[in-house]
């Protein structure tokens, strides 16, 4: 008995020890390519650093002052970042649900709509995208619609002009319908997520319910969507992440300009700022939903 639990024992210290050294390189990258940087932008943030990356002394909260204070554009594009959240987010993620409940009909070709949907994940990134993602006449121009047809276009302003709406409400209304192709191209990721969680329902329960002569929109609300909570709060994290770190975002591009710019003081302050108000934001929703929506399933 001795001999085969110390059998057992080494067998199982031998698979940790082994799939210790299969992580490790992980591990390594971990420290070297994330802790470390997250250490240096903090440090950063703190003090003055000239265009080589030398330490020149310590600053405290001087940039910090500088962007919350003085900057007059910081807590504009911090507000045009939340502003973009509270609008993308609930229409990711509900054309993702519907989309998803869609593939997930069983109809010829199927597959290939599937991996349709899952394209602009692949190619999201190059010139073509910034070609795709333009709006204005110019880029029209640019890829190959003529001058007529692109000035002919009835613009998105024309539209909220001419129902005398006030410039706040233009704006956004402006922001959200030039947006929606965008918002389109982001749901990939999440499609996939909802596919998987919507295939793990028991269809057992689906024909209980048409036993029992209940319609689709009851269905949804008592077995799809409670069954999919766990995979909506998964599916709210990712999108919340993608969205605040996106290189469209105002707030992160002109981070990037700085850091080119080699100004990594002022860059590093400015994202851990933000980094701050994105993990408030994430940490309220996150609290919310699952205070009002999976305790309420779960109870």
């Amino acid at each position: 008995m001795a001999s085969k639990l110390k059998k057992s024992r080494g067998i199982e210290e031998l698979k940790s020890r082994w799939g210790f050294m299969f992580i490790l390189p992980w591990l390594v990258g971990l420290v070297m390519f994330f802790f470390i940087p997250i250490g240096q932008s903090l440090i950063f943030s703190f003090s003055s650093i000239n265009a080589i990356g030398e330490n020149l002394g310590w600053k405290g909260l001087e940039h910090y002052d500088y962007l919350l204070n003085k900057d007059p554009n910081y807590s504009t594009w911090l507000t045009d970042s939340l502003t973009e959240l509270a609008y993308s987010m609930p229409i990711i993620l509900v054309l993702s649900l519907i989309l998803a409940m869609m593939l997930n009909q069983k109809f010829r070709g199927r597959l290939f709509f599937r991996a349709l949907y899952f394209l602009p994940v692949i190619i999201a990134s190059g010139y073509v995208m910034k070609m795709i993602f333009s709006t204005t006449d110019e880029s029209l121009t640019e890829m190959g619609a003529s001058a007529g047809m692109s000035s002919g276009l009835i613009t998105v302003e024309d539209l909220t002009k001419s129902f005398n709406f006030s410039t706040e409400i233009a704006t956004f209304v402006s922001t959200a319908i030039n947006d929606i192709f965008n918002l389109i191209w982001s749901c990939g990721i999440q499609i996939v997520l909802f596919l998987s969680g919507l295939q793990s329902i028991p269809t057992s329960l689906y024909e209980a319910s048409n036993v029992e002569g209940a319609t689709k929109w009851e269905e949804f609300w008592f077995i799809t969507f409670p069954m999919l909570s766990r995979i909506t709060l998964l599916v709210g994290v990712f999108t919340m992440v993608e969205l605040f770190i996106n290189e469209r975002n105002p707030l992160i591009a002109e981070v990037y300009k700085k850091v080119k710019a080699a100004q990594y003081d002022e860059s590093s302050a400015m994202i851990w700022f933000y980094f701050i108000i994105v993990a408030a934001v994430m940490g309220i929703i996150m609290f919310l939903f699952n205070k009002f929506i999976l305790k309420r399933y779960e109870a």
